[in-house]
């Protein structure tokens, strides 16, 4: 099968396509073809072992441990193991993979059961990959660590951005009034996911802006977190989702001693329970995926570059289809 291989730490010019032999199911794997995979910020973080601390994280000391990148995938089951009961051949499934080996940047992948859900019925393979880790990371930071609650104000920074565009439909859907932060051209596309106020940074400061808010999420953490807190209610939460070192170090190492404003950070747990609550939320009609650009397996390279400049609308999607390339 063809697959995109890393051998060492570095730039996506370090990510090559190359044929290597399909995997086997052992008795408790499942093997998907796979029709669709999505790029994430953790792709090329780890591709970088950006931050550097990634390395003693078992994700390899000195070149990746897992030579096959990419997490988020939807396809279909090819084959099962033995003790596998949840799915069967030909079923159409879709899941992130990061728990459990990753290797979504490829033709097939061979992983456990527990990495997968049921694939929505009412989009295709290319959106329900757009799905699993950006959804999954916005629905646990505000439905688990935030708890918002229906009739609660909420602020999301960086809405147009891959975990942002999620997370204004999830706190719509949990019943909150959601204020979207974006630059000038992302403010229709905010607006069209159900924000009830967008606000385009190039012009207005939100952090100025006198409206209060029970929750932040900061899916693009560029400024100081102090700056929030003049807009975060007492008793608020701050959420850090992604954005720079620093930012991050800044939640880990005063967010305990941050008062009544709780100030969090909060990383994605795959779990296949909170894919079927978004298969719920995705077949309900309360959300749907937005997908910027579509590049082949060949085109992944390409495809981490864009991610990193940070200007993608929603998710960037990688489809088996090599006709499709990217717009120009």
């Amino acid at each position: 099968m063809k697959a995109i291989v890393q051998y060492e730490y570095g730039s996506a010019d370090k990510l090559r396509l190359e044929e290597i032999p399909t995997p086997v199911p052992g008795d408790d794997g499942v093997l998907v073809r796979i029709e669709a995979a999505s790029v994430n910020a953790a792709d090329w973080h780890m591709m970088r072992a950006a931050p550097f601390f990634l390395r003693f994280a078992g994700f390899g000391l000195f070149a990746p441990r897992y030579r096959v990148p990419g997490a988020d995938i939807a396809g279909r089951v090819e084959a099962v193991g033995k003790n596998v009961t949840r799915f069967r051949v030909g079923d159409e499934v879709f899941g992130d993979l990061s728990a459990h080996g990753w290797g979504g940047f490829a033709e097939y992948a061979c992983t456990s059961e527990a990495a997968l859900a049921p694939k929505p019925s009412n989009v295709s393979f290319e959106e329900a990959a757009a799905v699993p880790m950006a959804a999954v990371t916005a629905l646990q930071a505000l439905r688990d660590c935030a708890r918002v609650r229906a009739g609660q104000r909420v602020l999301v920074n960086g809405a147009s951005g891959g975990v942002g565009t999620f997370a204004v439909q999830i706190a719509k859907a949990l019943g909150a009034e959601v204020t979207g932060v974006c630059s000038t051209g992302n403010v229709e596309l905010v607006r069209s996911l159900g924000a009830d106020h967008v606000v385009d940074y190039t012009r207005v400061d939100v952090t100025r802006s006198g409206r209060e808010h029970d929750v932040i999420l900061d899916a693009a953490a560029y400024r100081a977190i102090s700056d929030y807190r003049r807009v975060l209610r007492d008793g608020g939460t701050y959420m850090f989702i992604g954005g720079t070192t620093g930012a991050f170090l800044r939640v880990a190492l005063l967010g305990p001693w941050s008062g009544s404003r709780a100030m969090k950070f909060h990383a994605a747990r795959p779990d296949a329970a909170d894919l079927a609550a978004l298969t719920a939320l995705i077949e309900g009609g309360s959300v749907r995926p937005v997908i910027d650009r579509r590049y082949p397996l060949s085109g992944v390279p390409d495809a981490v570059r864009y991610v990193e400049t940070l200007r993608a609308r929603g998710k960037v999607v990688i489809t088996r289809s090599a006709a499709i390339a990217p717009p120009s």
